[in-house]
């Protein structure tokens, strides 16, 4: 399978504190108001997705990144990589007390990228990963 999503070593680190401090997580990227543009950071148990976000891969130790439908329709030609950046984020993304904000780095796939995703089954949805 093709890697849709990856993590800085940086921010590695930040997650890796993160999950030390607050249990499991996981990463939710909207595309709406508040940052919109950034990957939000929730407790595991205390964010439900929708029925219809899109599971991109999983980061780190486990840690899934979901995404909202309507925005991956936009970003799902690309490979995104989450990087950590000085300066303080959304309230609501548990890194934000820490002085540092995740933020996307993203790529288009390359053409043999592209062709290996369109072989590959459709992505889990919250629907269906439940």
């Amino acid at each position: 399978m093709v890697e849709r999503v990856r993590l800085t070593e940086a921010a590695a680190r930040v997650l890796a504190g993160l999950v030390a401090r607050h249990g499991p997580v996981m990463f939710h990227q909207s595309g709406g108001c508040c940052d919109g543009s950034s990957p939000m950071c929730y407790p595991r148990d205390e964010f439900m997705v929708g029925a219809s976000d899109v599971l991109l891969g999983y980061v780190g130790d486990g840690t899934p990144f979901w995404m909202s439908a309507a925005q991956y329709e936009y970003w799902k030609h690309t490979h995104l990589t989450v990087d950590v950046v000085p300066g303080r984020g959304s309230g609501f993304s548990l890194e934000a007390p820490e002085g540092v904000r995740f933020l996307i780095r993203s790529r288009l796939f390359t053409d043999e990228e592209a062709e290996a995703l369109e072989a590959e089954p459709p992505l889990p949805t919250g629907a269906t990963a439940r």
